[in-house]
């Protein structure tokens, strides 16, 4: 399998690809692909080789199937190895981290907006309303999940989960932007970070060269 990314200090929905393939188990090959660098036009210039996305990241490629966007690529892959590996086993637990994701794959534009993924940085910022509503939200997402089904272990659902790897980016922004949270979400943003995978990512993040000073990434939605 080949794994195609954008930066990894910028592209969030790019982490949210390379976490699920790092979860499945199977073995992949990853590619990145600058964004807006010299290759980027070129890249979306030939999509109908490289990317049928559009343009956008991450895409998955499996021999001669195709899969883009981050959830399609986590669903693709639970196919391939078991749901379980991505889900909780219970029932209530998996409808609510099944809903947990769907919400962070279509929502909190004023957040991702005022604050986009930028591992390298670290400035706290003033907070618009709007933003802070969604940071509201999902705080008390977080406080159920972790109050109903976080006893197994630090995570949304106890173990690592599909709900882990689509809030890691947003672990990354509080982090970013100097967002306080109160201690049961610091708990957890300590043990998104201090995970061997995202300190990997973030490892290979502050080596990159590429700079975007101002930009809107270009990333599945």
């Amino acid at each position: 399998m080949k794994l195609i990314i954008g930066n990894k200090n910028y592209s969030s929905w790019s982490l949210r690809g390379w976490l699920a393939a790092k979860q499945s188990g199977l073995h992949f090959e990853e590619l990145t692909v600058p964004l807006y660098g010299e290759d980027w036009e070129e890249a979306k210039r030939q999509q109908g080789e490289f990317q049928p996305s559009g343009g956008k990241v991450p895409v998955l490629w499996d021999g001669d199937v195709v899969i883009w966007d981050s959830l399609a690529i986590m669903e693709y892959l639970g196919d391939k190895v078991g749901r379980d590996r991505f889900w909780p086993k219970q029932d209530e637990a998996r409808g609510m981290a099944r809903s947990m994701v769907a919400e962070m794959h279509s929502s909190y534009l004023p957040l991702r907006r005022q604050c986009p993924m930028n591992i390298r940085r670290k400035s706290a910022i003033e907070l618009t309303e709007e933003t802070k509503q969604d940071i509201v939200r999902i705080l008390g997402l977080w406080a159920e999940a972790r109050a109903r089904y976080g006893k197994g272990g630090p995570f949304l659902f106890g173990t690592f989960s599909a709900a882990d790897i689509f809030y890691a980016p947003v672990v990354s922004r509080f982090i970013t932007y100097g967002v306080g949270v109160p201690g049961f979400a610091q708990a957890y943003v300590q043990a998104i970070w201090e995970h061997d995978w995202m300190q990997e990512w973030i490892a290979a993040s502050e080596a990159e060269e590429w700079t975007i000073s101002q930009f809107e990434v270009t990333e599945d939605a």
